[in-house]
């Protein structure tokens, strides 16, 4: 059985053992003054099934995956893009490169998903909240 997923709150799965992605973690949660995300590893229990219902191939989609609960969802550069423009500040600068193709934009995010172990590290395990981020994680 799923765990009910919160109400007007949008989701971030991202790979919990990703360096990489924990940091952009960490940078969303530091930048999210409305408190509209929760996070979910895509490892989780609850990750897998999310993925499943919206018939995401995690062979394909395995860094970050942003879900708008009842409305949308968006992978690779798209989710990127959607959830830098939730933020405040200079973050949401970044949403404004939509205009690019999405082709292109995907092309440079898969060369980074691609190689971000090598670069950034792996953990051996995923990420775990601290006892402040707790009512954030799902």
């Amino acid at each position: 059985m799923r765990k009910e997923l919160p109400v007007n709150k949008k989701i971030i799965l991202f790979d919990g053992v990703c360096n990489l992605c924990n940091t952009s973690v960490d940078f969303i949660i530091k930048r999210d003054t409305k408190d509209v995300f929760r996070f979910a590893s895509l490892q989780s229990d609850l990750g897998m099934q999310l993925l499943a219902e919206r018939g995401i191939d995690t062979q394909k989609i395995d860094s970050i995956v942003y879900i708008d609960p009842g409305n949308t969802y968006e992978i690779k550069s798209d989710a990127a893009l959607a959830i830098a423009a939730e933020l405040k500040g200079w973050p949401k600068v970044i949403s404004y490169f939509k205009f690019l193709p999405s082709g292109f934009r995907n092309m440079i995010y898969d060369i980074v998903a691609k190689n971000r172990y090598r670069w950034f590290g792996k953990k051996n395990t995923c990420r775990l909240p601290t006892e402040q981020e707790t009512a954030k994680f799902l």
